[in-house]
């Protein structure tokens, strides 16, 4: 699929982990991330304190020939859905080509693993240093479903994992960010 960028020039968008729709998960989280702040900090061994974030750097687990990267879409909450793709298309192209820089993977916020990617439905993420939350995705399954009125019927299901620091925030909490 290839859009314009708003001057005129087309630009390859990714096929998979799209955040064409604002629910997109590149897309989404900023939102989320503004009402549950503490999802978007670090903490800090020494003075053992949580330091909330401002930019919401949303890093984005990629599998390469040359192993597991990931790079960050930085200040998420401040750029539009095409503005997010063009980023992530342009990531995932130096993650592939092997020239990523120190910038391109550092100061990541929170991490999105897309496991669906590769066939995943469930996973158990463990938590990049100085972040305090990583997302799992699931592939998407068609599963068959039962509504209030016992009717069975078919429905998309996508599984997200999420991984978290309990120093900084409880279970609760998390839940709260994925629902």
């Amino acid at each position: 699929m290839k859009h314009e960028d708003g001057k005129g020039a087309p630009f390859q968008v990714p096929n998979t982990f799209r955040a064409w729709d604002g629910k997109g998960w590149p897309g989404y989280v900023p939102g989320t991330l503004s009402k549950y702040p503490m999802v978007n900090s670090c903490f800090n061994e020494e003075s053992v304190e949580v330091i909330l974030r401002g930019s919401h750097n949303i890093g984005i687990a990629m599998a390469t020939p040359y192993g597991l990267v990931v790079p960050n879409i930085k200040n998420v909450q401040s750029l539009s859905i095409l503005e997010i793709t063009k980023e992530l298309s342009l990531l995932q192209q130096l993650a592939l080509d092997n020239k990523l820089s120190p910038n391109d993977i550092s100061g990541g916020t929170i991490t999105l693993s897309n496991i669906g990617a590769i066939g995943g439905k469930f996973g158990a993420p463990i938590v990049n240093l100085a972040e305090v939350a990583i997302i799992a995705m699931g592939r998407i399954q068609k599963l068959p479903r039962v509504a209030d009125d016992g009717d069975i019927y078919s429905a998309l299901i996508m599984t997200a994992n999420i991984g978290a620091d309990h120093r900084v925030m409880d279970g609760a909490t998390v839940t709260r960010f994925c629902n």
